[in-house]
């Protein structure tokens, strides 16, 4: 009996020593709780021992423990540390969502020098000796393979949001897979999230050329579509980051380099460490700015010892950095060792929060790019290599029976896609597990219909396929995604002349063809009962040199004071708002357009245009002119007009890039060299009725640019040329466009009434300088409001002949007597200069301008104040 009872204390014995002796390998994550973001090297230990670990500069951890510990701790400088619970399994996943507070702390400790210098100066000296070796443009060529990862999820979720029923879908998704990273109340919402595997070659100028051919995509949750405004922001080559030149430009917005030639004018440099990064013996120096409105970094930057070259940089904007609507910005940016020649980027992440105001939610959006297989200073010398532009967007889906792209939306049923598989970098716990919820969040109806009308609002267009068949007699399907309805802003508009006007338009989406896009469009006023339509066709001939052929009929109601002005902004916001208010003053015609016309690419940034196009013009408006070289009383009169044009236009753009997706290109990022515009006419009046129809040309010009003027802001500006040399009546002629609305207009003379000047040749000048806060942050009362101040000078010199001036008779055809031109004194330009203030409550612009020259006129307005809307973050 005895020696059982001791078999089996021996047994307890070795099994309480294995239990002792059991091994747990414990790896996660630490992020903070609000914004989901890593928080580096924090601290992971069990409780009340000696065993512990410190987490990498992403906030993840491994840690291997014996024994049985019941619970893991981490913590953090300003976090409240947190515990949770371990289980009896050997291996286990572990996030940990740290929340702000008076947590772990330390006490302040002053550091002071008696070195005559800052020594971080030295090393910024040698920085700027160093620069030619070590920026890009050292390079004449470079390509590698790029990983693009873009997540976007909502952040401090407000109570009434929170409670809808599409949040608590999501929710209640994550809580069944287990997911943390989104099921807890104030965690991060995740909404989607992409991955783009693309090789980039670049040939360095200037300009710069670049190409991006994407071979795999894979997109999780329900992402913006194609040629949205969101999708324009997530281009490939948004977060192509140079911190070598002196200003970074960053959502159109320049802020100075901490290496800048006068970054120490803005930022205090302290030296805290040097140390390996990498294979390089690196000095890390902290930067500050010296004042938080200034838009300037708060961060580290690393500076290899021998070669004086970037290394690492990581730094946010201030809280208080004047600008619009971004909670919170933040860039890591690693490069390759100055050992293999200048430097380019290994790895790059760029964080945004984006908050209309307080208390609303922000849209958090991640990007992660991961570089590898350099190659420098190997040119491709086929013609035209380096002049392709991206040929699609990040997030457009992938069409199997068309491209070889691996990607789009993982098929239902799939679990991997080929990134799942691909990976060049390890997705952290959190990633992971928001994926996972993604993979299943796109399927809950509430997420499709939130986003459906999130969609519209964005981009303008509503699908008919959001509506579904059931609730759609009319389409079926197979069809209904196809088409979609608006622009949404011009259903409906109020003016003196249609009065209400109605509006129903709408056009073919890439489902209906990857080649065709069809719009048409039907409108009616209820105070002119003129019915107006329109339709238009383009088909993409060949993709590479983006050749279109257009062809499009309308008749419509439209405005002689801006048939020509030719280069008025191709956007449906200007559209809409030319619909409002004082239409008559505009002189209203009745228009008929029928036109084809022919675009393509003959070299990069260089695009040629030839329209044909015939314009049948009735004049809702007293008016006549002269229909023979006879001016005298009894010489025929003309009121209606047809017009037959040939329009050639060529476009260039040096440095602009291009992003090409499904039917549709459009162009991202800043242009640093003017864009150029010419356009010839040669047309003839009156073709088929008049035996000798007139012919007449018309010539036009427009320069447009943006430079930085550094501390003093941004500089736009616009000059525009115009010639006629041929009499015409004064619908063909050039009408400077007007303002007598009491809205800013920065495409108008703020000051000059409509109609004041009629021209045949002018040249016009148009400044518009934004200070940012360089001036009113200075001010200690005012600065809070991150108002910000802004001058403008619109100058037109012109005149016009009197050939031109005879072609309009004292009467109408009617006896009604007709307004006289006025013209430009040739010696006497006019003048009107602005200062204002922009950026109240955000979105408010005030001007107050003042008028120069031609004071004396007749109703001339000589002061004006002008109130604006405007989005600028």
């Amino acid at each position: 009996m005895r020696f059982i009872v001791s078999l089996l204390l021996l047994g307890l014995l070795l099994a309480g020593r294995h239990s002792v002796a059991q091994r747990l390998v414990l790896s996660g994550q630490v992020v903070e709780a609000i914004s989901g973001e890593p928080i580096p090297f924090a601290s992971i230990f069990v409780p009340n021992t000696s065993t512990g670990i410190t987490a990498d500069v992403d906030g993840r951890f491994k840690l291997t423990v014996t024994g049985t510990p019941d619970s893991l701790a981490a913590s953090a400088l300003g976090f409240v540390t947190q515990r949770k619970h371990l289980s009896n399994q050997a291996q286990q996943s572990i996030l940990f969502r740290l929340r702000k507070g008076s947590g772990v702390a330390l006490a302040e400790v002053v550091v002071s020098s008696r070195q005559p210098e800052n020594p971080a100066f030295r090393i910024l000296r040698e920085v700027l000796k160093h620069k030619p070796e070590n920026e890009r443009t050292a390079l004449n060529t470079s390509e590698y393979s790029s990983y693009n990862r873009i997540e976007v999820s909502l952040a401090d979720i407000p109570k009434s949001l929170a409670n809808r029923k599409v949040v608590k879908d999501i929710r209640a998704l994550a809580v069944r897979q287990g997911a943390a990273a989104a099921s807890d109340p104030d965690a991060p919402l995740p909404l989607f999230a992409s991955e783009v595997g693309s090789k980039v070659y670049q040939k360095y100028g200037p300009p710069l050329r670049r190409r991006e051919d994407i071979l795999h995509k894979q997109m999780r949750g329900a992402g913006p579509r194609e040629g949205s405004v969101l999708s324009q922001m997530l281009g490939s080559n948004f977060q192509n980051f140079d911190f070598y030149p002196n200003w970074q430009n960053i959502l159109g917005k320049d802020f100075i380099s901490p290496i800048s030639a006068g970054g120490r004018l803005t930022y205090n440099y302290e030296l805290q460490d040097s140390l390996l990064v990498g294979k390089d013996y690196c000095y890390k120096i902290a930067i500050a700015p010296k004042r938080p409105h200034d838009l300037a970094f708060t961060g580290t930057i690393w500076i290899t010892a021998d070669k004086y070259a970037l290394k690492r940089i990581d730094v946010t904007t201030s809280e208080k950095a004047n600008i619009n609507f971004i909670s919170d910005l933040r860039i890591f940016q690693e490069m390759t060792s100055p050992s293999e020649g200048p430097g380019l980027p290994i790895r790059t992440r760029l964080v945004l929060g984006v908050r209309p105001y307080e208390k609303q939610a922000a849209m958090r959006v991640r990007f992660t790019t991961v570089n590898s297989d350099f190659v420098r200073n190997q040119p491709h010398t086929e013609s035209g290599f380096y002049d392709q532009p991206i040929v699609s967007t990040i997030l457009e889906p992938g069409k199997g029976q068309t491209s070889d792209l691996v990607s789009g939306l993982l098929p239902s049923g799939a679990s991997e896609g080929y990134f799942d598989k691909n990976r060049p970098d390890t997705l952290s716990l959190s990633e992971r597990q928001t994926f996972a919820v993604l993979d299943s969040a796109r399927e809950l109806p509430s997420v499709r219909s939130t986003l459906d009308w999130v969609d519209l609002f964005i981009n303008g267009y509503k699908k008919l396929g959001a509506i579904g068949p059931q609730h759609s007699p009319l389409l079926s399907a197979a069809t209904a995604a196809k088409f979609e309805l608006g622009p949404i802003i011009n259903t409906y508009a109020h003016n003196n002349f249609e009065g209400s006007r109605f509006r129903l338009g709408g056009r073919t989406t890439p489902e209906f063809s990857r080649s065709w896009v069809h719009q048409a469009y039907v409108a009616y006023g209820t105070l002119d009962n003129i019915v107006k339509y329109g339709i238009k066709s383009t088909y993409i001939a060949e993709r590479r040199h983006w050749t279109l052929i257009t062809g499009e009929f309308r008749h419509d109601v439209e405005q002689v004071a801006l048939l020509d002005n030719d280069f008025l902004p191709d956007n449906n916001l200007f559209v809409a708002a030319a619909r409002w208010g004082r239409f008559t003053e505009g002189r209203a015609i009745l228009r008929n357009l029928a036109s084809v016309s022919i675009q393509r690419d003959l070299f990069h940034g260089f695009t040629e245009t030839l329209t044909l196009r015939y314009q049948g013009i009735h004049p809702l408006h007293p008016f006549s002119y002269y229909d023979t070289p006879n001016q005298g009383p009894d010489a025929p009169l003309g009121r209606d007009l047809t017009l037959s044009e040939a329009v050639f236009e060529s476009r260039y753009a040096p440095d602009e890039n291009l992003v090409q997706s499904e039917n549709r290109r459009r162009a991202i990022g800043l242009k640093k060299l003017p864009v150029v515009t010419f356009r010839y006419t040669i047309g003839a009046r009156n073709y088929l009725s008049d035996s000798q129809h007139p012919r007449y040309q018309k010539y036009n010009l427009l320069l447009t640019h943006s430079v930085s003027l550094g501390h003093f802001g941004r500089l736009g500006y616009r000059i525009e040329g115009n010639y006629i040399p041929d009499p015409v009546p004064y619908i063909i002629l050039k009408t400077p466009l007007g303002n007598e609305t009491p809205f800013f207009n920065a495409n108008a003379f703020n000051l000059m009434n409509y109609f004041e000047f009629v021209t045949d040749r002018s040249v016009s000048l148009r400044l518009d300088q934004h200070f940012e806060g360089v001036i009113l942050n200075a001010l200690p009362v005012i600065r809070r409001f991150n108002w910000r101040l802004v001058g403008t000078v619109n100058a037109l010199y012109g005149g016009l002949t009197d050939a031109n001036r005879n072609m309009l008779p004292p009467t109408d055809k009617d006896g009604n007597r007709l307004v006289r031109l006025n013209a430009l004194n040739p010696n006497t330009p006019y003048i009107e200069a602005g200062y204002g203030i922009e950026n109240i409550f955000k979105f408010v612009r005030v001007d107050f301008i003042h008028r120069l020259t031609y004071r004396d006129l007749p109703n001339a307005k000589n002061f004006g104040i002008k109130v604006g809307a405007q989005f600028r973050l």
